[in-house]
């Protein structure tokens, strides 16, 4: 189960995201009392954690 926490060291990046994405992604985080980057580095660590050992495989390759 996923769940959200706080406080991160960071170092700043620009991305582009779909405005519908950022929209749902401001909601969660301001209804956690989170910032967005806080919220959004999670999303990004699940992701990471939870890829298709598949999907790693063809990433080494």
């Amino acid at each position: 189960m996923w769940k959200i926490q706080k406080g991160y060291e960071s170092v700043s990046k620009s991305f582009r995201l779909p405005t519908g994405l950022v929209e749902k992604l401001d909601k969660l985080a301001f209804d956690n009392n989170l910032s967005l980057n806080q919220l959004v580095i999670q999303c990004l660590n699940f992701a990471l954690e939870n890829l298709d050992s598949e999907t790693e495989d063809d990433e080494k390759n």
